[in-house]
C-alpha cells in the first residue's frame, strides 16, 4: 500500500469519542470494522471514520 497523507475534518473524534487534533496523518488503512486507521508517527494512531478524512491539500478524499 501506498502511504498516503490525509487530514481531518474539524471537530473530528475517535472511536473511542474524544476529539482528534487537526493535523497531517498517514493513512494506514481501512479495517474491517469500518474504520480509517490513521498515525501521525508509530505511537500515535487512531481509529476514525473515513468519512471525516480529507485529503492532504484539504480536498475531501475518496477512499478505495
Amino acid at each position: 500500500m501506498i502511504a498516503r497523507t490525509v487530514k481531518v475534518k474539524p471537530e473530528t473524534r475517535n472511536h473511542k469519542g474524544f476529539f482528534v487534533q487537526e493535523t497531517a496523518y498517514e493513512l494506514v488503512g481501512i479495517e474491517q470494522s469500518g474504520w480509517a486507521l490513521i498515525c501521525v508517527d508509530e505511537a500515535s494512531c487512531h481509529y476514525v471514520d473515513p468519512d471525516d478524512l480529507r485529503g492532504g491539500d484539504g480536498e475531501p478524499t475518496e477512499i478505495i
